[in-house]
């Protein structure tokens, strides 16, 4: 007779297990198949950034990337271009002139299947290599001021009272949207693996202050032709109406003020499916509303024409279903849904917008209170833009095409980019079939 002895851990110890792989699932943002806690890490693109606005540089981590991808690295650097252009925007831009440096995950031009690491150093420092010193010193305390004056708008109120700061520099440095140039770079290596399944993504600013383009439709190749100009104005594809947004922001400058806007960002060639309606988390069109609210002074965002038909019968509304028998495809009348239906991209176009506040640093500076003698004072000024509409415009093409990228491998996997292709031509295949 064979006799097995089972060892038989302590209940405690079996729950404490559970429990911490559920917790290691809630962070890595898995919800779905409840006998898989956990992602792997070949199933989740995951980023990171790190560093401060008058830091020695900027530091972005992509994980998940598979292997294969040609990297083109002056894309990436034209890209950090285009985020720092446009009408409006302040002296730090004069300073700066932001380069992607590659530090790991790519070797010969090509990604390895390793996290991918870029630098972006910030040329600004020599001026604040004193002030913001990482080691305590006489000389680094010699050459601070610590930062006694909120701004309202900003987070240097609420950080501090999170953080117990009484000195908004250590708040304000990480949440400047200096930050959001590593999110670019992240994001133009998304948009070239993108590329590969033949989805575009551009931008365009459709409001400045009070100044607007029509609500109608307007062709994508019109914002493509945007995203390839040397000189970014606006970003807007009608010429007057651009014209009209440069005084609104004429304006704001010699009031000493801020203006804000809206913009628009285009995803094409999206296929059907993309995130899922089975958890609240895995929605489509959840993920992307939350990764461009994200992006540093915007208040709200829109799926396709969610303010409008949210005053409108479903009649009126929604978009009615065809058929293409020539490209075997599904087709529709109109795209109010943004491409997105039940948390899932349907085929059409994804059009989101971002609603982007003035910027909170003015150089006209509002009522504010002293740290130190709780005496009303004016709010502290830091160099600042007075429109960053255009650039925001950018950031959130990056934040769109970052989602996009995961799901897209969450869906289609793949640890290198041609058993990614042959798992999508497969599932094109399926949809040809349907």
């Amino acid at each position: 007779m064979l006799l097995v002895k089972i060892k038989i851990a302590p209940v405690r110890r079996v729950c404490a297990g559970f429990k911490e792989a559920a917790t290691s699932a809630a962070v890595t943002g898995s919800t779905g198949n409840a006998t898989k806690l956990e992602r792997s890490s070949a199933a989740m693109l995951r980023f990171y950034t790190t560093g401060e606005s008058h830091g020695q540089a900027l530091v972005a981590i992509l994980a998940g990337l598979p292997a294969g991808l040609g990297v083109d690295f002056e894309y990436v650097d034209r890209e950090l271009k285009r985020r720092m252009g446009g009408y409006g925007r302040g002296g730090r831009m004069k300073i700066e002139s932001d380069r992607a440096q590659f530090l790991s995950g790519v070797r010969h031009g090509e990604t390895i299947g390793s996290p991918v690491t870029i630098l972006i150093e910030n040329h600004d420092w020599k001026n604040w290599s004193g002030a913001m010193a990482v080691e305590a010193s006489a000389e680094a305390r010699a050459h601070y001021r610590a930062l006694l004056q909120p701004r309202p708008g900003h987070a240097d109120l609420a950080g501090c009272l999170k953080y117990n700061f009484h000195d908004a520099r250590y708040v304000l440095e990480r949440a400047s949207a200096r930050e959001t140039a590593a999110r670019v770079a992240l994001g133009a290596l998304a948009k070239l693996f993108l590329r590969e399944f033949g989805i575009q993504i551009a931008s365009h600013v459709v409001r400045v202050g009070g100044v607007a383009v029509e609500p109608q439709a307007v062709a994508f190749d019109e914002i493509l032709a945007l995203r390839d100009r040397e000189d970014i104005i606006l970003n807007c594809v009608d010429p007057e109406v651009e014209a009209r947004m440069k005084q609104e922001v004429d304006q704001a400058t010699g009031n000493r003020d801020s203006v804000g806007g809206v913009f628009e960002v285009i995803a094409r060639g999206v296929p059907p499916g993309l995130g899922s309606t089975a958890q609240w988390d895995e929605r489509l069109d959840g993920q992307i509303v939350q990764a461009i609210v994200s992006i540093q002074a915007v208040k709200a965002a829109e799926i396709g024409s969610g303010v409008e038909i949210a005053g409108r019968f479903g009649s009126d509304v929604h978009d009615e279903i065809g058929y293409d028998q020539e490209q075997a495809r599904f087709t529709r009348k109109s795209n109010r849904a943004g491409g997105i239906e039940g948390g899932m991209s349907n085929g059409e176009a994804i059009v989101v917008r971002g609603y982007l506040k003035p910027i909170s640093s003015l150089r006209r500076p509002l009522e504010s209170v002293n740290f130190e003698t709780r005496e009303p004072v004016k709010a502290a000024y830091e160099r600042s833009d007075v429109c960053v509409v255009p650039a925001a415009g950018v950031v959130g093409e990056a934040m769109v095409a970052l989602i996009l990228a995961r799901t897209f491998l969450e869906k289609f996997g793949g640890d290198s980019i041609g058993e990614t292709q042959r798992n999508y031509r497969g599932y094109q295949e399926q949809l040809r079939r349907f």
